[in-house]
């Protein structure tokens, strides 16, 4: 019996979109560091568009709801970057691709800063991705131009800081960093949440958090790039 084309065609699709969905849950396992297994679990959904979500979590490293991004799904292959933990300067984020076998486990490699590895996950149950932070507005204490200085490797870093709020929109940060070059950082998260201040630049893996004191007028926090965490108090600009 010859079977049309077209019809080969869907169960074709439908094959692909059944495995496509397999990938859908929480997966947990191990990547495997030598002496050093590292416990993660991958949570991975559509959102209410049908597009790829996720997030992972790395307990041993404090890393709770990261998102994923670069997702790719195809027939039983996944691939995706993490965004915004785990980045190396010269590497960039750390990656994953794996294959789901014939036993519903997922397995592949994970690469970060040059080195790749193995891993194996089960699935768990269904996913619970932590969806990204939303940018906030922010009150008058924050809103202008801050600026600080630290030192990292022996160099004196200047930071330059300037919040402005947009009528009906969250606020936007200019976050520039002076040292041996000018780093006019891509910020992609501007949150407030009362005296607490956290500006984000995913895309380079450098933080900052502060809270804003009343008695001195400044903000005190820390800057966060890689491992390393600095103090950093910025002050107002004044006019000169």
């Amino acid at each position: 019996m010859r079977i049309p084309i077209a019809l080969i065609g869907c169960l074709v699709a439908a094959h692909t979109c059944v495995a496509a969905d397999e990938m859908a849950g929480r997966w947990a396992g191990s990547v495997q560091i030598p002496e050093f297994p590292l416990q993660i679990v991958v949570d991975l959904d559509h959102d209410a568009a049908g597009a790829w979500i996720g997030s992972i979590i790395v307990p041993v490293l404090n890393i709770k709801g990261a998102q994923l991004t670069d997702i790719v799904v195809g027939d039983a292959d996944v691939s995706f970057s993490l965004k915004g933990v785990l980045i190396d300067p010269q590497a960039g984020p750390a990656k994953v691709h794996a294959h789901l076998d014939t036993t519903g486990s997922m397995a592949g490699n994970f690469t970060q800063a040059g080195n790749s590895t193995t891993f194996s996950l089960k699935r768990t149950g269904s996913a619970q991705v932590d969806l990204p932070v939303r940018s906030t507005a922010v009150s008058g204490e924050f809103a202008g131009k801050w600026v600080g200085e630290y030192e990292l490797m022996g160099y004196a870093r200047h930071v330059t800081l300037t919040l402005t709020n947009h009528e009906s929109a969250a606020a936007s940060a200019e976050f520039i960093i002076v040292g041996k070059k000018v780093n006019n950082l891509p910020v992609d998260l501007v949150t407030q949440d009362g005296a607490f201040l956290r500006i984000e630049s995913h895309e380079i893996g450098i933080n900052f958090e502060g809270r804003f004191r009343k008695d001195t007028g400044d903000i005190g926090g820390t800057y966060e790039q890689g491992p390393f965490e600095l103090p950093l108090v910025l002050r107002r600009e004044t006019g000169k």
